[in-house]
């Protein structure tokens, strides 16, 4: 299976940034947002304001350590990272990616709340190190293309979208105030199940299996999952496969036979399909690319 990184400072490797569009100079309010393109390197960033940030170039390996969890995951246009106020984020990347980056300030975030008839005080968000969230997405692109567009529609439309995000924050990943959230999976229960799909990757996982790892049942369990990680349970498994396969065709010298029998694919052609669709490239274009 993949390693963990061993999580040492590489002041060679620091990461650079390049700034590509960014929303200074605009006046939307309560918000930022910027494109940027980061190096392959290291970055270590404690946040003041609310950082929401969205995968939106090629596929890429990233290594994301934020508030004890530790991911080693393949990030695709529209995977997202939920930082909040207060929080350091340790990112690890081997090649160039493209990220938007959204800053929203806490105030906004209490204008939200009190919008929605719950107390500020009691509103904590909680970090997201790797999520799938349509709602979420559906603004960032929004934003990504008010910033990129030649004929932006203006300040309005960029606070909306600004609002409007914050409020889906608050409702969905402010543990405080939203119950759903609370009586979901654990942060143990969902380390455990992650950790059970990742061990049995060459087997063919059922779904009562899994929810047997955590002793729910079947239906409850693909809910839970979902809320939790914001994609469904096979969803969920196949990228798992696909990032193993990335792993095992970058680093072992393996036929692509072998490789899909080890990820868990019912087939070479089942993998290249899964692979094509997720990370955007062929198993073969992938090790062609590599070497």
């Amino acid at each position: 299976m993949m390693e963990e990184r061993s999580w040492v400072r590489r002041h060679d490797r620091e990461m650079q940034f390049s700034v590509l569009r960014e929303s200074r100079g605009r006046f939307w309010s309560g918000f930022q947002a910027r494109i940027y393109e980061a190096s392959a390197g290291y970055d270590e960033t404690l946040f003041v304001n609310h950082n929401i940030s969205m995968h939106v170039g090629a596929p890429v390996l990233v290594t994301t350590r934020c508030d004890g969890s530790v991911m080693h995951r393949l990030q695709v246009p529209g995977d997202l990272k939920i930082v909040p106020s207060g929080f350091s984020r340790v990112w690890e990347i081997e090649r160039p990616t493209l990220k938007l980056s959204i800053l929203v300030s806490p105030a906004l975030v209490r204008t939200a709340a009190e919008r929605m008839g719950l107390d500020p005080a009691r509103v904590a968000l909680a970090p997201q190190i790797q999520l799938r969230d349509p709602q979420i997405e559906h603004i960032c692109w929004a934003i990504k293309n008010e910033l990129e567009t030649d004929q932006p529609l203006g300040a309005l439309y960029a606070d909306s979208l600004g609002l409007a995000l914050a409020a889906h924050l608050v409702r969905r990943y402010a543990p405080r105030s939203s119950p759903r959230v609370a009586t979901g999976l654990s942060k143990r229960q969902l380390r455990r199940i992650i950790d059970y799909i990742r061990d049995n990757l060459a087997n063919q996982l059922a779904l009562a299996e899994l929810a047997d790892v955590v002793n729910v049942s079947p239906s409850h369990f693909n809910l839970l999952f979902r809320q939790a990680i914001g994609l469904s349970v096979h969803q969920y498994v196949i990228r798992m496969r696909v990032e193993f396969a990335i792993h095992l065709l970058l680093n072992e010298k393996l036929a692509l036979s072998e490789v899909a029998l080890r990820a868990g694919f019912a087939s070479q052609s089942h993998m290249a399909t899964c692979m094509n669709r997720i990370a955007g490239v062929t198993p073969g274009a992938l090790r062609r690319n590599a070497t």
